[in-house]
């Protein structure tokens, strides 16, 4: 398995175990998202952490066409940019009807062989 595969599988086994795994550098304390294995703002090494799955949607786009028949019986779906609290941006399904500048919180669905982040609206009062 190549490094980039082994990096990659941290955070598929992280998604199975229903944790969303991202890096944070054991130097300047950046925090990166997809993982690598360096820090792509100092070069130190970076570690693995488990975000709390909170954040803040950044932009919304509605997916018409599916990319593979996988993804055929989701159509039409969204996919999320989302702004995670501990300072990472990632890419992830979302709940239908979500806007920009919802409050949301990753869950967990299962897609083929995969647990996939996907997130929802956080409850008003929930943090």
């Amino acid at each position: 398995m190549s490094g980039r595969d082994a990096l990659a599988a941290h955070f598929w086994q992280g998604c199975e175990a229903g944790e969303l795994r991202y890096q944070r550098c054991s130097g300047c304390g950046a925090a990166q998202f997809h993982a690598r294995p360096f820090c792509a703002r100092c070069g130190a090494a970076p570690l693995w952490a488990v975000s709390r799955g909170l954040g803040t949607v950044y932009a919304v786009t509605r997916v018409e066409r599916a990319p593979t028949p996988d993804f055929a019986r989701r159509v039409p779906y969204d996919i999320l940019l989302v702004d995670l609290d501990e300072g990472f941006r990632m890419m992830a399904h979302g709940a239908p009807g979500l806007v920009i500048g919802d409050r949301v919180r990753v869950g967990f669905e299962r897609s083929g062989t995969r647990a996939l982040p996907r997130f929802e609206r956080l409850p008003e009062g929930d943090s």
